[in-house]
């Protein structure tokens, strides 16, 4: 299987895109085709060998006349608002009004009824002759003929007829009216859906433009795709880091939120490791590449966002279904309407006009291109919040999580041990602290370096002699010309100096002196600054979270203890793991596994939802996980549950409130014309409350991009 994605545009409604996408299926090289009429992208997964462009717009073309363009996957920006297509039907309807003018200023008398009857006409077919022949194009094809156009053909054909038979030039305006007003409004649609997928391209565009790069005393600017692993780069005030890198020299203040979403900038130090796509706010750096451009993280997220409509979610399939049957039913009603009544009441004027109104109000365009929009809308909120989701499908799966299994080290916690307990026995906190610094300062020892970077230098200059390791002990050394050690109970008992036994969590280092001891320390892992937070907002979401690590019991119990989490296993093999997330799915649980992307890459890769914590390097997250969160913080994982939920009530709100008002408008177009007032609801109304309808839709979907995801902020 062969995997593509390229960018496409030209298509006019979502129908369009779906009928495009339902032929490229039938074709035998393809074996699954989605398009992402929301983010004009097209996702292939070829079963042997791949079509070339113009193949694919050769197959698309079969079925769509408009000008189809498709393209490899390029980062750049497509964001035009107002198309040449948007322009040539302005100009359509332009003329076309002032041909219904002339008609009716000008030969409005009765003995002129065919000079404007022909007028009339040329008005409708320099109007709709994209409508018409879309109607036609599907039936030549053998495409599902029934659809907006097939609606909007027969609503304005019908008034025509209609103002034939009766000789009422009335009619024939509100013919003209139903596709001027329908245009109008595919107008207003396309500038609005244009207009969101800009601002939601703006959201997550991360892409950097150039490449400063230093050679022979010189700085030369270079495409980002040109720099070479090694290669010596100048990033100033203003611009954006190029490739992932490392800081030879500079100072600077970096704002990394184009990334993962925090925006209180960093100051650059000498050694980090940054990522492209950070922003130099002050100062100017010279780093060292790392990785090519598209081995970079922003090359990473940005492919991530743009291949996240090729999972589609339980909303997107309902609409695909919605419209498969929902068009040929308002088709069939409004037929069953204008045949029955007409034969009940002899009156066939009124009763084939309201069947033509129904149609009109029954197009589904509102639902069928608002709600993949507003997907697509919460994958660029998502970006903007630091948060890279894989797929608009796993958001469903967010709003039905109930479970989220956690790991500990580099999850929960920093990964990094630090000093969580000082018992001083004898003599004052500050010379035990600046005998125990004195001790650890000579070794390379990942415990005792802990301590020295907790109590930092606290032995005002004294140093230490005979400095010695103990491999499984501790340290010895002698300083102010006595004994002192440092180390496990073990060193202590070997010098036969008496210690306490203790039963407490953690990493417990003794300090002795002169043949006493004077107290000790416990290390711990450091917990982050949101990791309670995070237990407690998914708690409020009805939201378990469970500790699984291969940590000793006391560890995890009281990492448990501080943060607030119930259940925990311990001492846990990574097979171990796995079994328990599998367990929980087989009880029915929708289960999230939270890891660091490395060690537990089979959990996140067998859990319902997986997602990797402070993904933004780390190739192992981006494969395996479902859910990237860029930044180290724990509580994006509340962000991402609220997100998927927004998403999933904004697209309940769009159907229903479609819904509503179509029900509502065909009701209030039957008791008028049962009442005899049918001229209530005109023709030009029934396309007002369909088109107006679709624009106030988009928009509501657009707005999704704007929303903010508020929770304690943490201090």
């Amino acid at each position: 299987m062969i995997k593509k994605t390229y960018r496409i545009s030209g298509f006019d409604c979502a129908s369009c895109a779906q009928n495009a996408e339902k032929h490229l299926n039938k074709h035998p090289s393809i074996d699954t085709a989605v398009l992402d009429f929301a983010g004009d992208l097209l996702h292939v997964t070829y079963i042997e060998e791949e079509l070339t462009i113009s193949e694919i717009i050769d197959i698309i073309h079969e079925v769509e006349e408009d000008e189809i363009v498709v393209s490899e996957l390029s980062n750049k920006k497509q964001n035009k608002i107002f198309t040449k297509d948007l322009l040539i039907t302005l100009i359509r309807i332009v003329v076309t009004i002032i041909l219904l003018l002339v008609a009716r200023l000008a030969f409005n008398d009765q003995s002129q009824f065919w000079i404007a009857f022909t007028i009339y006409l040329v008005g409708l077919l320099v109007i709709g002759y994209d409508v018409y022949w879309n109607v036609i194009k599907n039936i030549v094809h053998l495409e599902n003929p029934i659809d907006e156009h097939l609606l909007i053909a027969m609503a304005s054909t019908g008034a025509f007829v209609v103002a034939a038979i009766m000789h009422d030039s009335t009619d024939f305006v509100e013919s003209l009216l139903v596709v001027i007003l329908f245009q109008i409004g595919e107008i207003v649609e396309g500038i609005a859906t244009n207009k969101s997928k800009a601002a939601i391209s703006s959201a997550v565009e991360l892409r950097v433009e150039k490449a400063n790069l230093i050679k022979d005393n010189g700085v030369f600017e270079i495409s980002p795709e040109d720099v070479k692993i090694g290669d010596e780069l100048l990033v100033t005030t203003g611009e954006l880091v190029p490739v992932d890198s490392v800081i030879i020299e500079g100072n600077a203040l970096l704002d990394t939120s184009s990334l993962t979403g925090e925006f209180m900038p960093i100051s650059a130090k000498e050694n980090m490791e940054i990522y492209s796509g950070f922003l130099v706010k002050e100062g100017s750096i010279k780093v060292k590449a790392i990785r090519e451009y598209q081995s970079s993280a922003v090359a990473k997220v940005v492919d991530l966002i743009t291949k996240s409509g090729a999972n589609k979610s339980k909303a997107d399939q309902f609409v695909t279904r919605f419209a498969r049957w929902y068009t040929p039913v308002i088709f069939g009603i409004s037929l069953l309407t204008g045949l029955i009544g007409g034969l009940i009441t002899n009156d066939w004027n009124t009763w084939v006009i309201l069947g033509l109104k129904m149609l009109v109000v029954g197009c589904p365009c509102a639902i069928v291109i608002s709600i993949p929009l507003v997907y697509f809308s919460s994958v660029g909120l998502a970006s903007k919040n630091g948060i890279v989701v894989k797929g608009t499908n796993y958001f469903d799966k967010l709003v039905e999580l109930d479970t989220l299994y956690t790991d500990k080290t580099g999850t929960l916690t920093k990964g990094e041990f630090a000093i969580t307990k000082i018992e001083v026995l004898k003599g004052t906190k500050e010379e035990f602290l600046k005998y125990l610094y004195a001790a650890e300062s000579l070794s390379n020892h990942p415990i005792a370096k802990a301590i020295c970077r907790s109590i930092k230098n606290e032995n005002n200059g004294d140093s230490v002699a005979n400095f010695a390791e103990i491999a499984g002990f501790g340290v010895s050394a002698t300083y102010k010309n006595k004994t002192l050690l440092a180390g496990n109970k073990k060193l202590l008992d070997k010098y036969n100096i008496s210690s306490p036994e203790l039963d407490e969590a953690g990493t417990i280092t003794y300090l002795a002196y002169d043949e006493e001891l004077l107290g000790y320390v416990i290390l711990n892992d450091e917990i982050k600054e949101d990791a309670k937070e995070m237990v407690e907002l998914l708690n409020g979401e009805n939201v378990n979270v469970v500790l699984l690590t291969g940590d000793k019991k006391e560890s995890a119990s009281r990492v448990c203890r501080e943060l607030g989490i119930n259940d925990f296993h311990s001492d846990l093999l990574p097979e171990n793991k796995v079994e328990y997330v599998e367990q929980s799915i087989k009880e029915k649980h929708v289960v999230g596994f939270l890891g660091d992307g490395i060690n537990d890459a089979p959990c996140i890769r067998g859990a319902d939802v997986g997602i990797a914590m402070g993904g933004v390097g780390s190739d192992i997250a981006v494969e395996n996980a479902d859910i990237v969160i860029m930044s180290d913080r724990p509580s994006k994982v509340y962000d991402a549950i609220k997100i998927s939920k927004i998403a999933r009530n904004t697209a309940i709100f769009n159907i229903i409130f479609a819904l509503s008002i179509k029900m509502g408008v065909e009701i209030a177009a039957i008791i008028t014309s049962l009442l005899g007032r049918g001229e209530l609801i005109p023709m030009w109304l029934a396309v007002v409350a369909d088109t107006g309808l679709t624009v106030i839709l988009v928009i509501n979907s657009l707005l999704v991009l704007y929303r903010k995801i508020k929770h304690k902020v943490v201090k």
